[in-house]
């Protein structure tokens, strides 16, 4: 992939529509809990289950060792996003940095990724409902893939607005468990005296081996996708410069005290091979506990997070959208934004492409449908290893030329950037030897290419950007 930006062609550009101008009106409040809540989804309410089954009480290491990754990743977007907070999307800071090449393949590949999770999100936020709800999957799905895209039309306000109600929900839920938890894990529950034995009395504390970790930790990072959207909203905020810094510092606390203090209460409370944990290892823990309701509260909690994620997908590929088409990498007219600042045809290609997915998930389940989820499944550890080679150059050219713009710098730079993008292949590696994971690995490398593909097209014809 080449990251030298190609000779413009000195073509006259086309006006922009209706002067892309987004709105200012997302505040702080908004840009922590859109950082937290980009993090707390579906994937540590359920998926964490099937972590801890494929690596026992050893899943602590795994959401370690992934928080640890995805937290210098984050400082290293908060670095750039600092020093350039205006650009919007963070894949416009790694065009800056790698060049054209690199810009619109993390773009699309990071588009792609979230439309695709759309759809996904929507599906299982329906099949959620038919807990509580006799209804047709996939017109549930439908109905609430259009009530997130009608809140993300009206206003960023209202995505903000949303964001910040349904982040608040999944926080409180996981505070709550975390106090709960360790009262009943240190003995100040009823009845019940301080208990650690599950750690090591079903075969070890590895019993499934030091591999098992690389396991875990695959599952684990895509669980915890979502935090580099502030970087994104940031660009919508009064203060971009300071909401980023204040954002990215929350998340780096954040996401060791919530994912990896949640694991290790779980693991505590459960043994972890107990079949409970399929379904979802935190409904299990409140029953041990002998607290009521807890699957119907659970259940609730988990539909916010599948809708958070929904309306925070909608949000995030309709703003990539914008930034490519801004570089010419996607039709001009894609730029148009109503009174209110909603970049409206942007956000309804990108719905329009979650719809094609219900459709599929309906239509063509097992076959189509995990196609196209198994294609996305490696393509953000791609766009991360992106944004370490951006962090990398652009903070040695901002050393050279303008030091005074870098507000929030990464630690222990270069060292620790080298340890990330080292540890990015590796676990992209680990894909090619899990065998759960080696088909996501190939499709998405086959999405890769073609991604690179279309940019060489595009290069040849030379398509301009607007200026800027």
């Amino acid at each position: 992939m080449s990251v030298t930006a190609p000779q413009r062609v000195s073509s006259p550009e086309p006006p922009e529509p209706e002067a892309a101008h987004l709105q200012a009106g997302l505040q702080q409040r908004h840009l922590t809990m859109i950082a937290l809540g980009g993090v707390i989804g579906a994937g540590l309410f359920v998926g964490s289950g099937a972590v801890i089954s494929v690596t026992g009480p050893a899943a602590i290491l795994s959401y370690v060792l992934a928080g640890v990754l995805v937290v210098l990743v984050m400082r290293m977007l908060g670095e750039m996003a600092a020093a350039h907070p205006t650009l919007g999307s963070f894949t416009e800071l790694i065009r800056r940095s790698l060049g054209e090449g690199a810009g619109f393949t993390s773009g699309w590949l990071y588009w792609y990724f979230w439309v695709i999770v759309v759809g996904f999100e929507a599906v299982a936020g329906a099949s959620i409902l038919q807990r509580w709800i006799d209804g047709p999957l996939w017109l549930m799905a439908l109905v609430l893939t259009i009530l997130m895209t009608a809140t993300n039309m009206w206003s960023v306000r209202a995505y903000g607005e949303f964001e910040f109600w349904f982040a608040s929900i999944k926080v409180v839920t996981i505070i709550v468990f975390l106090v709960i938890g360790a009262a009943y894990v240190l003995g100040l529950w009823p009845d019940k005296g301080p208990s650690f034995s599950n750690l090591t009395a079903h075969d070890g504390f590895i019993p499934k081996g030091a591999v098992a970790i690389f396991s875990g930790i695959v599952v684990v990072i895509f669980s915890m996708v979502g935090a580099e959207i502030v970087t994104i909203a940031a660009a919508e905020a009064k203060n971009p410069e300071k909401a980023i810094a204040k954002a990215t510092n929350a998340v780096v606390s954040r996401i060791l005290l919530f994912f990896v203090g949640s694991i290790v209460l779980l693991v505590t409370i459960l043994p972890w091979n107990d079949a409970k944990l399929g379904d979802s290892p935190y409904v299990a823990a409140f029953d041990v506990m002998g607290i009521p309701g807890a699957a119907d509260i659970m259940n609730a909690v988990v539909l916010t997070a599948v809708l958070s994620c929904l309306n925070s997908g909608i949000y995030t590929a309709s703003r990539v959208l914008l930034s490519l088409s801004r570089n010419g990498d996607a039709p001009h007219s894609l730029l148009a934004v109503n009174a209110r600042g909603v970049p409206v045809k942007a956000i309804l290609s990108c719905t329009g492409v979650a719809y094609v997915g219900i459709a599929l998930a309906y239509i063509s389940p097992d076959t189509v449908f995990l196609f196209l989820l198994n294609s996305s499944g490696a393509i953000v550890l791609f766009v991360y290893f992106l944004i370490c080679a951006a962090q990398l150059r652009m903070r040695r050219q901002l050393e050279r030329e303008s030091p005074e713009l870098i507000r929030v710098r990464m630690w222990l730079f270069p060292g620790l950037t080298y340890l990330a993008m080292v540890a990015i292949v590796v676990v992209v590696g680990s894909m090619w030897f899990i065998e759960g994971s080696r088909s996501q690995l190939v499709l998405s490398l086959i999405s890769l290419a073609v991604v690179s593909g279309a940019y060489m097209l595009r290069r040849r014809r030379g398509v301009p950007a607007l200026a800027t």
